[in-house]
């Protein structure tokens, strides 16, 4: 109790939350939350500024830029937090097993976890992503191969220093195999550094996804994402800049709430690292 005082008493952590509890209960119920379809095209009514009927103005082919907005967010989230599980899973799997065993399955492991630091993460991403149809399946593929080599070499730090420990050194007097003295005792024992580290994850990854999106590499229209958004934008942006201030915006502010949340979980779940609050 105590540390979700302190928790709250950080100001930006808690906004953050609040914000991106918001941003989240706007993408999952989009259709109630808006006036129009993210592919209702009216030419008409085409690159408007903000108005009553439109609050913040129509694109280049007179879609509803709050409600193209709206739902890119179901899609940038999806990519970041499936992703982010993705990685979480094997990331954390791959360090738990060359942590605890060590000797020739660590070294094994650890030289693949090598083989993908070899290639910049975005570069091995757009890779992944010509092998793959452009399109949201693609987009999780390509990101979840590059982010789960972080997850384990955090894991698998974090493992080495656990076995070492009294508790760990306990149970394997007691006769608990090394599976059971992982998964029921080291890692929940280090679920923290675990869960923020998930937290910088996810926006890293909406990151990632609106660059292979802003570059025509994720997903195609009618289907929008921030990163599809902010590609429309910039081809307009001297003329309409409301077209990409207003994806750039949300994408920005949500990204930097995520990244106050992470310092406020890891000052609640690490009290060696705690920080002063705000």
């Amino acid at each position: 109790m105590k540390g979700w005082k302190r928790f709250l008493r950080n100001r930006f952590a808690a906004l953050s939350l609040v914000l991106l509890v918001f941003v989240s209960f706007m993408a999952i119920f989009a259709p109630l939350v808006t006036s129009f379809s993210y592919e209702e095209q009216n030419i008409e009514a085409r690159l408007q500024g903000p108005s009553t009927t439109h609050w913040l103005g129509t694109d280049t082919l007179g879609r509803d830029l709050y409600s193209r907005i709206v739902y890119g967010a179901r899609m940038s989230l999806a990519a970041g937090m499936i992703t982010a599980l993705s990685a979480l899973f094997l990331g954390t799997i791959t360090g738990a097993i060359a942590g605890y065993r060590g000797g020739f399955s660590d070294h094994l492991l650890m030289r693949v976890v090598d083989l993908f630091n070899i290639f910049p993460s975005i570069l091995l991403a757009i890779l992944m992503m010509l092998m793959f149809e452009n399109g949201l399946v693609g987009i999780l593929v390509a990101l979840s191969t590059t982010a789960w080599v972080i997850q384990a070499r955090l894991v698998r730090a974090q493992v080495l220093q656990a076995r070492e420990l009294p508790y760990v050194e306990s149970a394997r007097a007691l006769g608990v195999r090394g599976p059971a003295i992982v998964f029921r005792h080291i890692l929940p024992n280090i679920i923290g550094p675990i869960i923020v580290s998930l937290t910088f994850q996810i926006p890293t990854n909406i990151m990632a996804e609106s660059f292979l999106s802003f570059i025509g590499l994720g997903l195609q229209p009618p289907y929008s994402s921030w990163g599809t958004l902010a590609s429309e934008g910039f081809r307009a942006m001297r003329s309409f800049p409301h077209l990409i201030i207003y994806p750039g915006l949300v994408l920005f502010l949500t990204m930097l709430a995520f990244n106050y949340l992470g310092d406020g979980l890891r000052d609640l779940l690490d009290p060696k690292s705690r920080q002063g609050t705000v």
